[in-house]
């Protein structure tokens, strides 16, 4: 009788694996129980515990424990590579997050990382890659070839800057990702790529709002680089039957953000001229129009890209658009200050109403040679498709920033 019960468990067990281990890859925790009545369904029970997932089988418990996942992030010392490194070692991942070799001490490279917290978790690695290079790109899926997940956040993405380093941001922006997907064709392709499009490739912009079908119209060496990543990201996908899509953000921002964008420029000189620090901020365009959303939210839409069933590329974007000179009266406005404005075009200046003193000035020298007016995405299809939507408002991001450089003058 023994025999036959174990030999009757062994068969359980084994039909039962064959037939739910595509579920149990897919992150869910499943339960099933025997029964004589055979009309009952086993019940299904999401998880998100990805190392741990539990059957019963005739009330007998067995665990199968199953590693999790691991996803490379390129550029993960940037703004987007910090956040998305945070939401997946939340979700369980382990993360490889590369950055280009510097002589910088570390410590201030991955400041992003200190902040938040994760520059010491357990489940990061920290390797030097050079996506520019591409013994370096294959090197690294040698060295990791159980990633999963490929994120090319790496990039240089300073629009202004492109204009006079237009080889180098080339090389990063758009046969960067062309060297990953080589790679990644050769080492593996059953690893997802995800590559990190940019609502810039609109620039001249055909259409209001801007969506997966406007076509595109680069206005700077930036935008054009990354259309040349972009197409060869879709080129892959259609030539070698791989899973590679590309998300095209618009604007998204947070305390983190480098100065030299505006919207934390604008915030840190907010901060700076109310403590008394600083007298005024410089601007070039106050006129452009953005769509800003909040870096924190749009990573997520990032990893769901990569969880569908089929590749594609999604516009990840607010709906709404605001004016550079809307966020510096905004931002003003958080630590009490009005702003009036006076003159008009490169005389123009923002007056502090309670002091008459002038705290914004117009400066040609931030003019780009190509300006972009109006930017505005229309993200229905990420939000239909992906269940994606932006939670943080303009309005919202814009008080966070600030916050966040009133604490750091304190």
């Amino acid at each position: 009788m023994l025999n036959f019960q174990c030999l009757k468990f062994m068969c359980v067990f084994i039909f039962t694996c064959i037939n739910i281990w595509p579920i149990i890859g897919a992150d869910l925790s499943i339960v099933i129980n025997a029964s004589d009545d055979e009309t009952k369904m086993p019940p299904v029970v999401a998880s998100t515990n990805t190392a741990q997932k539990l059957i019963l089988v005739e009330s007998i418990p067995v665990s199968i424990s199953l590693p999790p996942k691991k996803a490379m992030i390129t550029g993960i010392a940037g703004q987007d590579g910090a956040y998305l490194a945070q939401h997946l070692l939340n979700l369980g991942y382990i993360v490889i997050g590369t950055y280009r070799r510097t002589s910088m001490d570390l410590s201030r490279y991955f400041w992003r990382l200190d902040k938040m917290g994760i520059s010491h978790h357990p489940n990061i690695i920290f390797k030097t890659c050079d996506v520019s290079d591409s013994s370096s790109c294959f090197n690294i899926f040698q060295e990791h070839p159980d990633v999963c997940e490929v994120y090319n956040l790496a990039a240089q993405s300073f629009v202004k800057e492109s204009f006079t380093t237009q080889t180098s941001t080339l090389d990063v922006d758009g046969k960067g990702p062309l060297n990953l997907l080589e790679a990644i064709r050769q080492k593996n392709k059953a690893i997802r790529f995800y590559q990190a499009s940019t609502s810039e490739l609109f620039g001249k912009v055909q259409e209001i709002p801007q969506s997966e079908t406007t076509p595109f119209y680069p206005r700077s060496p930036y935008a054009t680089a990354k259309q040349y990543g972009h197409w060869m990201t879709v080129l892959y996908r259609e030539s070698y039957d791989m899973y590679a899509c590309c998300g095209i953000l618009f604007n998204h921002e947070s305390p983190i953000r480098g100065e030299e964008f505006v919207s934390r420029k604008v915030a840190k000189a907010v901060a700076q001229i109310k403590k008394g620090i600083q007298e005024c901020v410089e601007l070039g365009n106050i006129d452009a129009k953005r769509d800003w959303g909040f870096s924190g939210d749009y990573v997520k839409a990032m990893h769901l890209m990569l969880q569908q069933s089929t590749p594609e590329e999604y516009v990840i974007a607010t709906g709404k658009t605001y004016t550079v000179r809307y966020m510096v009266e905004k931002a003003f406005a958080r630590v009490g200050m009005i702003i009036r404005w006076e003159g008009s075009e490169d005389q123009e200046r923002g007056i502090d109403t309670a002091t008459s003193k002038i705290v914004v000035k117009i400066n040609p020298k931030f003019y780009r040679p190509a300006e972009v007016d109006l930017l505005i995405g229309d993200a229905s299809k990420a939000e239909r498709e992906l269940g994606w939507k932006a939670e943080v408002s303009a309005d919202q991001l814009i008080d966070m920033m600030v916050d966040a450089e009133m604490e750091q003058t304190l």
